[in-house]
């Protein structure tokens, strides 16, 4: 009921209400003021330039989080809604959206009927299933390591460049699959849509929805101009701080000296002529042509000038057809010659280009196997070139002597031999690893250079390779790995060196000529092998030797000790993984060689390529155009 007396109680109430509120309120601002007068000027400036800060903050953040709330709410109908169920996430076709009455918790069981059809399994894919496509390279390696992979900077950059790049021939985008280590598996042109047998891959309404989404594509790394680039960098610093000179030593930014000969030049040229760096070739040309000079007083190793000044003479002669070359060839060719002046026919190991005289190493009268018998190719070339055939006659006597030795077993040969008896010494250690490995290589090399005609390399090969399956071939615990291991005095030793990998690509060659079709096999089992060589280390890089497990009780097929724990870029996995692709066709061979080649990139490229434990780098040099110097 209505009362003046009570709206003057109200009124009057929520007056003296309103008047204590206006007088508590007055006194807190005055409060707050003295407060604020009590301050130091020091603490208001600070407070108020917070204040300013947040303020301007707040400016600066307003349009991206207008932005966000527009293109929240301005969805709507215009994109397609999604249903989630227990499969995933599905488009619905707009128009489609069921109604739900309120209460009720959408989920699929309230789909009308006749929209299932359009939403049933398989539902639509977002994109086709890609074209068929070669494998990746396998994992390797702890999963710490695959989340990056072994991918340098500079590799990240430019995988980054390429991918928003067109193919500047035709317009037409290229697709790329990427590795677990950020190797680039090569590019398939195009991104034809494929279209799907109903009940298999979806349905051809699926494929027609899916057409109208824009594939993505990349360009591959160009693996060759990857190749190239990595040979660029090392040649760059070998031009910078050793030009002339036999090796670089990039951390000091100095070079170093074997001979005194421009072993890395020389042995670079060919490399530079197949990689097509005229440029780089033309300068090391003239380096050869108007600087280098073999009339030195000089010690020079004998295997090591064969393989690397006459061997890369030799083969820009071939590549190139310029006589510069073979005349070079046969003046360090004709001063190796006194090596050979020994009682037994076979070969000092040092010999003095200058002076003609030869002699053996200070410790020893002893030459290593490998070495006196991984000459003759070039000597035999030498003398085919020249028709001159002294170098021939000279190398073939060290082989006849070899082959009619006793000593051996099962065709196996030990590691030293006298150069004034003409006799192995240090007799009951057999591998194919240092000091022995390239003897068993020229053997099979040199009956194909010489037309498959001399039958006595190919026996001494033969019997070797069966030699090596009586006595040195073992398996691994517990995947089995087939590895060569060492015999001394009867004892297996279980460790391989890497540089036994040379073997499976002499197996294929071998078997590609006609030998018995289970070197392949061996080849086969081997490749493996010297692949986990690298796979299983955390870096993707090989041990200088390997010591496999028989049984194992950690669980690992390889085991690495300590003084083995460094890399010297050695080319013989690298020779085995081209020839098991060239006779296979497999590419997984090529990926492996790739994965190689990134590691290297990660792991030793510093300005100039370097190793892992000794800080070596690598510039152009022997075998493969990347070697290896302190």
């Amino acid at each position: 009921m209505y009362s003046p007396q009570r709206q003057d109680f109200v009124s009057l109430t929520l007056g003296d209400q309103y008047s204590r509120s206006y007088t508590n309120g007055k006194h807190r601002r005055q409060s707050c003021w003295r407060k604020w007068k009590q301050l130091s000027r020091l603490q208001r400036s600070l407070i108020l330039f917070l204040l300013a800060f947040l303020f301007i903050c707040g400016i600066l953040s307003y349009p991206s989080l207008t932005e966000q709330w527009r293109g929240l709410s301005d969805r709507s109908i215009k994109e397609d809604w999604v249903e989630m169920d227990n499969g995933g996430l599905r488009p619905i076709p707009p128009g489609l959206v069921p109604k739900i009455p309120p209460g009720v918790v959408p989920g699929f069981q309230d789909i009308p009927p006749e929209v299932m059809p359009e939403i049933q399994r398989p539902s639509i894919p977002l994109l086709p299933k890609p074209p068929a496509m070669r494998k990746p390279p396998s994992k390797r390696g702890p999963p710490v390591l695959q989340k990056r992979g072994n991918v340098s900077d500079w590799q990240v950059k430019d995988g980054e460049e390429e991918i928003v790049k067109r193919d500047e021939d035709g317009g037409k985008e290229a697709k790329t699959v990427i590795s677990w280590r950020g190797a680039m598996i090569e590019a398939e042109q195009g991104t034809e849509l494929q279209s799907t047998a109903h009940g298999k891959e979806g349905t051809v309404a699926d494929a027609e929805k899916a057409a109208s989404l824009k594939p993505v594509t990349v360009k591959a790394v160009d693996r060759v101009e990857a190749v190239r680039e990595a040979f660029r960098h090392a040649w760059k610093g070998y031009k910078a701080f050793a030009w002339g000179h036999d090796e670089l030593k990039p951390i000091s930014k100095t070079h170093g000296e074997w001979f005194g000969l421009g072993l890395t030049l020389i042995d670079a040229l060919d490399t530079m002529w197949i990689l097509g760096l005229k440029d780089e070739f033309a300068e090391a040309r003239k380096w050869v042509e108007t600087e280098l000079s073999f009339s030195k007083n000089v010690d020079v190793n004998l295997f090591e000038s064969t393989i690397r000044i006459l061997g890369g003479l030799l083969s820009t002669y071939h590549l190139t057809g310029d006589t510069l070359f073979l005349d070079k060839a046969k003046d360090i060719g004709f001063r190796l010659m006194p090596a050979f002046k020994t009682p037994s026919k076979i070969p000092y190991s040092d010999v003095n280009i200058g002076k003609g005289t030869a002699h053996p190493p200070r410790w020893t009268t002893d030459s290593t196997v490998a070495e006196v018998t991984s000459i003759q190719l070039e000597f035999r070339e030498l003398s085919r070139l020249t028709q001159d055939p002294q170098y021939q006659n000279a190398v073939e006597e060290v082989t006849r002597q070899v082959h009619r030795l006793e000593g051996k077993r099962d065709g196996l040969v030990p590691m030293f031999i006298n150069t004034n008896s003409g006799k192995f010494t240090r007799r009951g250690a057999f591998t194919l690893g240092a000091r022995a490995d390239s003897y068993y290589e020229y053997l099979l090399k040199q009956w194909l250079q010489g037309g498959k005609k001399e039958t006595e390399l190919l026996e001494d090969y033969l019997q070797a390779i069966e030699g090596v399956r009586k006595n040195l071939l073992r398996q691994t615990s517990p995947s089995k790995l087939t590895f060569v291991g060492e015999l001394s005095n009867g004892h297996l030793n279980p460790k391989m060196d890497h540089l036994v990998c040379f073997l499976p690509g002499t197996l294929a060659l071998g078997a590609h000529n006609g030998l018995p079709a289970d070197h392949m096999d061996l080849a086969l089992q081997l490749m493996e092998t010297c692949h986990q060589m690298y796979a299983q280390m955390e870096t993707g890089l090989s041990p200088e030797i390997a010591h496999f497990n028989l049984q194992s009780s950690n669980g690992r097929d390889i085991d690495v000790k300590p003084a083995d724990r460094h890399n010297l870029l050695r080319p013989e996995t690298v020779e085995s993984l081209f020839y098991m692709y060239r006779f296979t066709k497999d590419s997984k061979y090529r990926d492996w060689g790739w994965d190689i080649l990134q590691s290297f990139n990660k792991y030793t490229r510093c300005p100039m390529h370097t190793n892992l434990t000794s800080l070596y780098a690598a510039v152009p040099g022997p075998q493969w155009g990347l070697h290896l110097h302190r």
